[in-house]
């Protein structure tokens, strides 16, 4: 900037009137009877008062905050609902799936709770859709152990385990000594099919 230039002089830096400064407002006199200091401290009036306030000074301020009690006259019940109503800010609340019928007629996003995965029933209030589809059944996987098993047992892989069951007890049953007369040349016959049904029962099969 050239402080020789003609535009340079006509720059002037005013001075701010004190007229124009926003006046200094005093503060309320003490609402306490018979102080006359300044009350520029609100203290509310009260419950059934809200948005009121008294003005005191800082003594009186400290006095009222000590005796204050917002609770003075009401009831127990009345104070326990306050207080419970107080952990949601004192908004109404609803039941869930109580305004279902407004959902289904209403103008939102789920006019329709059939086109709506509603799987625990929160939004359509149907019990009956927190049934879910009962899991498949794992089928142990078929080793060389297991398979030799159901061979021996002459039976399919995939017989479930009451049918090996009810197939291993007639076996036994008819290779038993007892159920030949004695005979014991069947013993390794009998032996074998008690392995091959253990191996399965150890396998999750039977």
């Amino acid at each position: 900037m050239n402080p020789n230039s003609r535009i340079f002089d006509k720059i002037r830096i005013g001075k701010r009137s004190r007229t124009a400064e926003a006046p200094v407002r005093e503060p309320p006199r003490c609402d306490f009877p018979e102080c006359s200091k300044p009350g520029p401290h609100r203290a509310p009036k009260g419950r059934a008062s809200e948005g009121q306030y008294w003005n005191y000074c800082m003594d009186h301020v400290r006095q009222y905050n000590q005796s204050f009690n917002y609770f003075n006259g009401m009831a127990d019940d009345a104070v326990l609902s306050y207080q419970k109503e107080s952990l949601i800010g004192h908004r109404p609340t609803w039941k869930m799936g109580a305004n279902t019928a407004r959902l289904r007629t209403g103008k939102s996003a789920f006019t329709n709770p059939a086109e709506m995965q509603d799987p625990f029933g929160m939004f359509t209030g149907d019990p009956s859709a927190k049934k879910t589809a009962p899991e498949p059944e794992v089928q142990p996987r078929v080793g060389p152990l297991a398979q030799r098993a159901f061979d021996i047992l002459s039976i399919e892989n995939t017989t479930k385990p009451d049918a090996i069951k009810a197939r291993y007890k007639a076996l036994v049953k008819q290779l038993h000594p007892d159920a030949n007369g004695g005979d014991r040349s069947l013993e390794d016959r009998l032996r074998e099919i008690i392995n091959a049904y253990n191996t399965l029962k150890a396998g999750g099969f039977a």
